[in-house]
């Protein structure tokens, strides 16, 4: 449920200023030169199988080519000058004394900037803060104010040459005289965020109509005092009220339990983090004041977004815009590259770099000082628990989410927090607030993990100590209480598809991990003075997407057979461009042998959008929907594990169309030919019959087709020879109706639908096709999921467990992964290798979080500018059990399932894993993260 922000202002300022978006997607070719697209898929590229040998930027990787954005410099890049300026930025580093000024003394006659940029310079230039609130109010600290956050930039500096460049940003760092302060001031840090609270109870059994609950009635919403929210007093005036009083009617079940149930309260603590992502923030701009132009090339996850707020960036100002043209290379961000301030920042660099492409990029310092932080939570929890059965009878949990000093998704990864709490576990009753609060603290945003990490760790560390509390089997516990098929979740949806968590126990219980760990412990500690052996177990489940997700893809192909993909996925690590590929390959026989990503310009769309899925009112977009060309969201971000299955749902959709639009009636056609009907006339043959495997078209016996055979004769009928189609879920597949004519009406699980004829077309169908050799399809109906679904919260989720086996020293305090053996259901697995990528790196983010990495809030916290990996502690090698880490991916259960979004799920389990093996250990709980050797050693004191 990641809450994106609204982008209306967004398109009326750029339209209002007349300004074009260009994103293109940027990566080498296999043969080392500057092309806009990636590598094509070679002829070898394929195995036997169908398969990738390879993924599809590996060649340029391997040899060095340029694949990150921060590889390029301007003379890399077509068109742009060949002279590269180069900017820093300074920060303050405390937020209790008034922003005085800059002193650069220090650097001398010689190395002074040649151009140095103040909060004044930008209001005196019309140059706005993009979407105030979300990214605060000013991008530099003004004079006379204190800084919103420590770490906010007061200055840019801008050297036209790197030497100086180079030598100036040595000399300042760490220097505390640069940035100058005076008196005492006014905390300039923002209030409080927001709140959300999820409130249900159910209707007495799993199936029965909720008495209340967020998707049936509505999310509780509330007003702050300080950092406590106020929230709405139990009544029944309305939903919230309601609400309310449902939420009293649980408290009162906990204040009044007897003694035939346990009511354990837990306080919890998870740290905040640095994602580390290897690529810094990073940019490389170029305005070009004679043109109009402002030519980027940025490190992003969201290059939709970066383009249009840019455009409204300057849209006031005194820089003339007709036009933002963003270039973006592969990049890893674990989310924190999705609706980052640092972008624009970059953009204020190329703005004032007096005509010369200008590039604003972090070392590794500026990057802790800057880059968005994973929340750290404060968490309550309440699990009433029926002593006898092991049932759960009611659950809360009360979350606070530190968000530093700019609101970012902050709201959002505190609501997807308190929406997560469940876990794997059925609750009868249940209420989870989250509060998402304002500090002094460095930024944070949507890093992997996005709340669920903090909060599900939480309630799967409670359910070990529930189970030795009550005396029952954890096993046993789990199963009681696990999450079935077709229950409801917290917030009253049932989930999509078949929940396989009760399998995944079982098999973990029998692996010899588990089902040996007692005997294997007293020999172990027998054989080993003064070190404990441990197993723990972590089973969580996460959401993939954000519950307004939008995609565009095309397929098409020429006479001769030979397939184009273009899509709006681009690489962020994860695999993403392969996949699609593959996708192709799976359903249509054989693979693109061109491909495009990361666009963003489609002219065959001309669609129309408010952008405002989440709080559009139910009557305001059913008069919307009547219009054939408005859809709720025009695309999405690389982001929320989104690629494999909601991205990939618009290559599905698109694959499945060119077949019902030209695969199969061009088939049928030449199993027509001849006498009598020819060869297909004595067969009763379905388009269910139809298969595409190694390039070959057949179906029910009859004469295989090559591709290229049946892509020829659809070119010759003028039939559909190429589809783009724009797709929209909120936690369910928008669905539309198109007429096509002669060629038939059709249903498909898309909003928007466009063509391309073959070459033998007649000219009225070919005159249809105005828009860059398209025809845009208005829809004859469309269906769009309630905009109460929003309250959903999630229905797709990815389950993994984990188990962690490790050894505590008690003479030092160190905690030792021996082992690990993860269980995932991810669905049908397109790319199994890129699943095992995201395992293995996913466990390590995992066990960093579980035992070293840590980082200060406030101002021995990064935004002092001082920190680095010498401080920082990530895990390494010998940290993660490299060598003996194992997983097993249940089987899809059948060939038509659908691939489950899984790059954040697989950090979360071994979190709990590993906190209930360190307890298995030593017989010591830890409630705050990490667990350090320093607690185990205060613990066993």
């Amino acid at each position: 449920m990641n809450r994106a922000f609204s982008r209306r202002d967004f398109l009326k300022a750029s339209v209002a200023a007349g300004v074009a978006i260009k994103v293109t997607f940027l990566a080498p070719a296999a043969e080392a030169r500057l092309i806009e697209t990636p590598p094509r898929p070679g002829p070898d590229w394929l195995n036997n199988a169908g398969k990738p040998k390879y993924r599809l930027d590996a060649i340029a990787k391997v040899t060095g080519e340029k694949t990150f954005s921060r590889d390029y410099r301007a003379r890399d890049l077509e068109g742009w000058p060949k002279e590269q300026s180069h900017a820093f930025l300074l920060h303050a580093t405390r937020t209790d004394l008034a922003f005085a000024g800059i002193d650069l003394k220090v650097l001398g006659e010689d190395l002074k900037p040649d151009r140095m940029v103040l909060h004044e310079d930008l209001a005196a230039d019309g140059v706005e803060i993009p979407v105030p609130g979300f990214y605060g109010d000013v991008f530099l600290v003004p004079k006379g104010q204190t800084a919103r956050l420590l770490g906010q930039p007061v200055a840019l500096l801008i050297y036209h040459d790197f030497a100086r460049y180079d030598a100036a940003k040595r000399l300042v760092r760490f220097d505390d005289r640069v940035v100058q302060y005076g008196e005492k001031a006014a905390s300039t840090t923002p209030g409080p965020y927001a709140s959300a609270r999820y409130v249900r109870i159910d209707g007495g059994d799993p199936a029965a109509e909720d008495r209340y609950s967020s998707l049936k009635d509505t999310v509780i919403r509330a007003g702050f005092k300080g950092d406590e929210p106020q929230w709405p007093a139990p009544g029944d005036s309305d939903a919230m009220a309601r609400g309310m009083a449902a939420a009293a009617e649980i408290e009162r079940e906990i204040a009044t339990a007897g003694g035939d149930v346990l009511v354990l309260k837990r306080h919890f603590f998870s740290q905040s983090t640095d994602a580390s992502a290897m690529e810094a923030d990073n940019g490389n701009v170029w305005y070009d004041p004679t043109s109009g132009i402002l030519h980027a090339m940025i490190a992003t996850q969201s290059p939709y977004e970066v383009a249009e707020v840019a455009a409204h960036m300057v849209s006031k100002s005194k820089y003339p815009l007709k036009e933002v043209d963003l270039r973006v290379g592969y990049t890893v961000g674990y989310g924190t590259k999705d609706h980052a301030i640092f972008p624009f920042y970059c953009v204020l660099a190329g703005l004032y770099g007096n005509g010369h492409p200008v590039r604003l990029a972090n070392d590794r310092y500026e990057q802790f000082q800057m880059g968005l932080k994973r929340h750290a939570f404060w968490m309550d929890n309440v699990l009433v628990v029926d002593r006898k059965t092991g049932q759960f009878r009611a659950m809360t949990g009360v979350y606070k989410n530190d968000g530093g000093g700019r609101e970012n998704f902050s709201p959002s990864v505190g609501a997807v927090g308190a929406t997560a709490a469940q876990g794997i576990y059925y609750l009868p009753k249940s209420d989870f607030s989250a509060a998402a609060v304002a500090s002094r603290a460095v930024d944070a945003g949507s890093t992997r993990g996005y709340g669920t990490l903090q909060t599900m760790s939480a309630t799967e560390m409670m359910v070990d100590e529930v189970a030795e509390l009550i005396g029952i089997d954890v096993m046993d516990l789990r199963l009681k209480n696990v999450l079935r098929s077709g229950m409801k979740n917290q917030q009253g949806a049932v989930p999509a598809g078949a929940m396989r968590h009760e399998e995944i126990i079982r098999r973990a219980r029998a692996h010899p991990l588990w089902r040996d760990r007692q005997k294997k412990k007293e020999a172990f500690d027998a054989a080993n003075p003064g070190k404990k052996y441990g197993v723990g177990y972590g089973h969580v489940h996460k959401d993939y997407g954000t519950g307004a997700e939008a995609a565009l893809a095309t397929i098409e192909f020429d006479a001769k057979g030979r397939l184009k993909l273009v899509h709006v996925a681009h690489e962020i690590g994860t695999g993403a461009t392969t996949s699609q590929a593959i996708m192709v390959a799976d359903i249509l026989g054989v693979a693109p042998d061109d491909t495009e990503y990361g666009k963003v310009r489609w002219p065959q769309m001309p669609l129309e959008t408010t952008d405002q899925p989440y709080t559009m009112s139910q009557d305001e977009e059913n008069q919307r929907m009547r219009n054939p060309r408005w859809t709720p969201s025009f695309t999405s971000p690389m982001s929320a594990s989104n690629s494999v299955y909601y991205l990939g749902h618009a290559t599905r959709e698109a694959a499945q169309a060119l077949i019902d639009l030209a695969i199969w009636p061009a088939a049928q056609a030449l199993w027509s030919r001849g006498i009598g009907g020819g060869q297909i006339a004595p067969e009763a043959v379905r388009r269910r019959d139809l298969r595409l495997a190694g390039g070959i078209v057949n179906a029910a016996g009859l004469q295989p087709l090559t591709f290229a055979e049946v892509a020829a004769e659809a070119h010759r009928q003028g039939l559909v020879t190429g589809v783009t189609v724009h797709t929209f879920n909120r936690w369910q597949w928008a669905e539309a109706e198109f007429d096509l004519g002669t060629l038939g009406q059709h249903r498909f699980a898309i909003d928007a639908l466009a063509v391309r004829y073959g070459d033998g077309a007649p000219a009225d169908r070919k005159a249809l096709m105005t828009l860059d050799g398209w025809q845009f399809v208005d829809r004859k109906s469309v269906d769009y999921p309630q905009v109460q679904r929003n309250n959903a919260g999630v229905t797709y989720y990815t389950p993994m467990a984990t188990l962690a086996e490790i050894v505590v020293d008690t003479a030092t305090g160190d905690v030792s992964l021996l082992s690990h053996h993860s269980i995932m259901d991810c669905g049908r697995q397109i790319v199994p290798e890129l699943v095992s990528g995201q395992i293995q790196g996913g466990l390590a983010m995992g066990i960093g979080h579980a035992l070293k990495e840590f980082l200060p809030l406030y101002e021995d916290g990064p935004g002092d500018g001082t920190w680095n990996w010498n401080r920082y502690e990530l895990p390494m090698a010998q940290d993660v059990a490299v060598w003996s880490q194992t997983y097993e991916i249940l089987p899809p259960l059948s060939e038509t399932d659908t691939p489950k979004g899984m790059a954040e799920v697989v950090m979360i389990a071994v979190v709990p894993a590993i906190a209930n093996a360190v307890a298995h250990a030593i017989g010591k709980r830890f409630y705050s993260l990490p667990i350090t050797s320093d607690n185990i050693l205060e613990a066993l004191s």
